[in-house]
């Protein structure tokens, strides 16, 4: 008996990891804005209930308990990203990435209960400590899901590893320079319901292009070797990023000096990215100059 098919043609394995990297991005957004709005305690300290029962009465209690059903179906998204690599018999650095995230979720999942105090029974869950750890899980899975999606796409490719990196490096420079602008440094937005979101997600981005980047240039081809000289610059960049990232999270108090750490940081990542962005140039006109001299013997 023949085997029925059931999946469309084009939900790919890469796809919904895909997907399931972009949701956990959302999701954090989605965190992060709940925050901003205060929304945070706004089903009266409970989980997983809200106002005493399964529904929201409010407003702000809706965005807190969409926030909760958003966290719900992505979990379900990470749950089958990992399930499908191991099915499916996906590279070994596939499996073990998206199980990571797999892993790290429950954690994730216990102290987002504890952010928002358990049933009113954790004191002080909503607390800098447990949104900073919150935060630090959450973008550990986003990691790990990026690095597995871009491992699923090896060999998917219609460009070079020297054109991606050379598309990617100025993509991330644009997303840091909107990333400073919607931060605190600057002081140009308030730092409201509106800025934090679209800071957190183009930082996001930002560090998803250049672990993109540090990917590429390890699956370079041997006239391109020279990229990997690219790797501790843009991991150093997606260091310093994270380190931005947490800053906006108010884990400390925003003081002058602190703005000014934060405008350090942000100028040293751009300074890493224009650095690969200068290395990675060189190597595309060697390559066509090598191109050139081959052709033209």
């Amino acid at each position: 008996m023949l085997r029925t098919r059931t999946r469309p043609n084009w939900l790919s394995f890469r796809r919904f990891a895909a997907v399931t990297t972009a949701s956990t991005a959302l999701l954090m957004m989605l965190g992060v804005y709940t925050a901003a709005t205060g929304s945070g305690l706004a089903c009266s300290a409970q989980w997983p209930l809200c106002d005493n029962g399964l529904l929201p009465q409010t407003i702000p209690s809706f965005i807190e308990w969409f926030h909760r059903l958003v966290a719900m179906v992505v979990g379900f998204q990470i749950l089958g990203t990992a399930a499908w690599a191991w099915k499916r018999g996906a590279k070994r650095s596939v499996k073990l990435s998206t199980t990571l995230a797999l892993v790290v979720l429950p954690l994730q999942v216990s102290i987002g209960a504890v952010t928002v105090t358990l049933s009113g029974l954790i004191p002080n869950g909503y607390s800098v400590p447990t949104q900073a750890a919150h935060f630090v899980v959450a973008l550990t899975i986003f990691t790990a899901l990026t690095f597995g999606t871009l491992r699923a796409y090896d060999g998917h490719f219609r460009r070079s590893a020297l054109e991606r990196v050379n598309l990617a490096l100025p993509a991330t420079l644009v997303l840091v320079a909107f990333a400073a602008l919607t931060s605190r440094v600057w002081g140009l937005l308030p730092y409201g319901s509106t800025a934090q979101p679209l800071f957190v997600g183009s930082t996001l981005v930002a560090i998803a292009a250049l672990v993109a980047t540090a990917v590429w240039v390890t699956r370079a081809s041997h006239s391109q070797a020279p990229l990997t000289r690219l790797r501790p610059l843009v991991l150093t960049a997606a260091g310093l990023l994270v380190v931005v990232a947490l800053l906006g999270r108010d884990l400390v108090v925003y003081t002058p000096l602190v703005r000014d750490l934060n405008a350090l940081l942000f100028g040293l990542a751009a300074l890493c990215i224009v650095a690969a962005t200068w290395l990675a140039r060189r190597v595309e006109t060697s390559e066509q100059a090598t191109t050139h001299g081959v052709s033209g013997d």
